[in-house]
């Protein structure tokens, strides 16, 4: 009889550690619509996380979305307060030296974001002026790149949006899904604001960023990625969060 006992005892623990193995948390920014953010019923939702929920269904794990600072979001990976992260990470040689990253699942370019009644034609029209980002973005970088314009941060890009309205900056830098959503979308924002030009930046991809040397988790997600490309899941998912 106890051999039955503990042969159970051993089935059960397998089972468990299992089911915990194919559970995988992701930290999320959920200040950067359309792609993650928090919706008016207090909802992770955005086009990242439907990807990565259908993602999870093809390859059998179970997501789960942390919502987290982006100020940090990279120490709490390393630190392995959760196994991945979800928000919009660029994936640049320089963050590979430090964390993983699963095959890219969307191809993004920066845009500078100005007011409705603004000349501006691109950041070189700005120099002399203040130009936001969000900080630690590859929008921020790129406004940094450009001597004379001067770059303020800011921990949310909303944040910088509300500033370029109110008349405290003269342009914002972000990816351009985000970009077009505050320009032509947002009910507070569509009216005053207008995409003065998309800033080509080369190949600039999206990654899930993973804590470093996490094959199981890398694996997983990636055998996900590749099934919602190859079955359509993510022209269907373009549709729904960025129309035509």
């Amino acid at each position: 009889m106890w051999k039955k006992g503990l042969l159970f005892l051993i089935g059960l623990i397998f089972f468990s550690q299992s089911v915990f193995a194919r559970t995988i948390t992701f930290a999320v920014d959920a200040t950067w619509p359309p792609m993650e953010f928090v919706d008016e019923n207090k909802e992770i939702v955005g086009y990242s996380i439907d990807y990565m929920k259908a993602a999870a269904k093809e390859a059998g794990f179970t997501p789960v979305f942390k919502n987290t600072a982006w100020d940090g979001i990279f120490a709490g990976l390393a630190g392995g307060s959760y196994d991945a992260i979800c928000s919009s990470v660029s994936i640049t040689e320089e963050r590979k030296k430090a964390m993983d990253f699963s095959i890219p699942y969307f191809k993004v370019n920066q845009a500078l974001v100005v007011p409705i009644d603004s000349t501006a034609k691109s950041l070189e029209d700005l120099k002399g002026k203040k130009v936001g980002a969000q900080i630690g973005t590859t929008g921020y970088f790129s406004i940094k790149k450009v001597e004379g314009v001067i770059p303020k941060s800011y921990d949310e890009i909303g944040l910088a949006m509300q500033d370029l309205v109110n008349g405290r900056i003269d342009g914002v830098v972000c990816d351009d899904p985000v970009a077009a959503n505050y320009a032509t979308r947002e009910k507070d924002f569509a009216s005053k604001l207008k995409i003065a030009t998309i800033i080509e930046a080369g190949d600039e991809y999206y990654g899930i960023a993973i804590k470093k040397g996490n094959k199981e988790v890398l694996d997983l997600i990636n055998k996900g990625i590749k099934a919602v490309k190859e079955k359509g899941i993510e022209e269907q998912l373009k549709k729904k969060w960025f129309g035509k």
